[in-house]
């Protein structure tokens, strides 16, 4: 905990002052109370309660050093709300994605992942879904409605190749609709656009400002796969794109890092997990990249996931919880120094 006021720490000084006032205090008054009876006769006297006496000016004497560290405006990191507001699943419908290696398959152990992942959500953040394979498309618009996002999660149809960074791009665009990301241009266009980046291809608009990576909070992609791309926009340069736009990609990578041959409507597949590619994606982008080998894995992977984005670390003043906790110590000092000596002393 650090102070926006650190000198007024200095006032805290007057504690132990005070501390020392009230032991001369009490001092003087035994003392005056040996001139006309015995120390036993006064214990006596008192019931055997002389504990309560010390409790009012301690609880008051907590009370100011709780002000006072109020005063000097204290700041901590603490866990938050976060302010995030839409998420994009973009998974992985591959043919690779038929694997059994992660029970049943892999893209059933995926379905329900995040068929957890949205239960567990809170019900104020939007979610979108991007499919890809050989191509990307949204299956489902950002919303609000559970419902309607199992129901695009359970329409999952495995397709052909893996085009990883054309599923950024698409993401984007539902993060930014109004921003005029022009995805028949970059995902569809006739020459590779050599020597300028994705925010360049359309002529038509001017480019992009980048902002910082990850300092857009509203919104974020996370990104599941099991393979390497074979097609489409390159996964680095869409990661840029992102990293310019400020958002932060989440990659999951599931299946076999070393690379297995898997057979798909009578074709036979080598596929290999590119793990370097995913984990470059989510350093760009202040991002972050998880491996699940397993369902169970892939289960905690969403479930972090979904305390991650929802919660976050922020420095934040706590001096109204001091505050707080001063009014408290001294209403109770007040009330008990009422209740048992019918003063406030």
């Amino acid at each position: 905990m650090t102070f926006f006021w650190p000198q007024l720490l200095w006032l805290l000084l007057a504690v132990p002052l005070l501390v020392l006032a009230y032991w001369l205090l009490l001092r003087r008054k035994r003392q005056t109370a040996l001139r006309y009876a015995s120390l036993s006769l006064v214990k006596e006297a008192m019931g055997g309660r002389s504990w309560r006496r010390h409790v009012p000016p301690v609880l008051f004497l907590l009370a100011l050093t709780a002000m006072l560290i109020a005063a000097a405006r204290p700041y901590a990191v603490i866990m938050l709300p976060n302010p995030q507001q839409t998420i994009i699943l973009a998974m992985d419908v591959s043919g690779s994605m038929r694997a059994t290696d992660v029970e049943p398959n892999r893209l059933v152990a995926a379905q329900n992942a995040a068929k957890a992942f949205l239960a567990d959500l809170p019900r104020h953040v939007r979610v979108g879904i991007v499919a890809f394979a050989g191509t990307a498309q949204v299956v489902q618009q950002p919303t609000l409605n559970r419902d309607d996002l199992i129901a695009a999660i359970d329409r999952f149809q495995l397709q052909r190749a893996t085009a990883i960074g054309s599923a950024i791009v698409v993401s984007l665009a539902e993060i930014f609709p109004d921003e005029g990301i022009d995805l028949a241009d970059i995902l569809y266009g006739q020459a590779p656009h050599r020597g300028r980046s994705l925010d360049q291809a359309g002529a038509q608009r001017p480019p992009h400002q980048p902002v910082p990576p990850g300092s857009y909070t509203s919104a974020a992609i996370i990104l599941l796969t099991d393979g390497q791309r074979t097609t489409g926009v390159d996964t680095l340069q869409a990661a840029q794109m992102a990293a310019e736009r400020g958002v932060k990609i989440y990659t999951v990578g599931v299946g076999t890092v070393e690379g297995e041959t898997i057979g798909f409507e009578g074709w036979s597949m080598r596929v290999r997990l590119d793990e370097e590619t995913l984990k470059e994606v989510a350093t760009r982008t202040h991002g972050e990249y998880f491996y699940a080998g397993t369902a169970e894995n892939l289960r905690h992977v969403y479930e972090t996931l979904g305390s991650r984005l929802t919660m976050e670390k922020r420095e934040t003043e706590v001096s109204a919880l001091f505050a707080l906790l001063a009014a408290v110590l001294g209403l109770l000092s007040a009330g008990l120094s009422l209740w048992w000596f019918n003063r406030i002393a």
